[in-house]
């Protein structure tokens, strides 16, 4: 399977990712996206699986430090348009897998779940 995992990689949540999948013998192909950058089609293809609303980090600092016209995200284009100009705000991780599952965010069980056979 190949999977691919997105985010920053000096993320305290990436890391625990990075240890879960590590610990497990699961192979991925890291892609950061604060270097790299990230592509509004893999954003749109992101909000049609999962909501923008899952994708949009509004805990963390890039959020806080918005102003409330950047905050108004009313539709996928206007979240899509923030998340291509502020990566930071991308919820992390994001794993996408060849067969086409995608999941945001660390939580193990969804990991177990994506990645049938694996341990917690």
């Amino acid at each position: 399977m190949n999977t691919t995992i997105y985010g920053i990689k000096n993320c305290d949540t990436m890391k625990k990712a990075f240890a879960w999948l590590d610990a497990r013998g699961i192979a991925y192909t890291f892609h950061d996206y604060r270097k790299s950058g990230i592509s509004p089609d893999t954003l749109a293809r992101w909000c049609e699986r999962l909501g923008w609303e899952a994708l949009v980090n509004t805990r963390g600092t890039t959020w806080r430090k918005l102003d409330p016209a950047q905050q108004a995200i009313a539709c996928a284009a206007d979240a899509i348009a923030l998340m291509a100009a502020h990566t930071s705000v991308i919820r992390r991780p994001v794993i996408e897998t060849a067969s086409g599952e995608t999941i945001a965010g660390f939580d193990p069980e969804r990991l177990v779940a994506l990645f049938e056979g694996a341990r917690p």
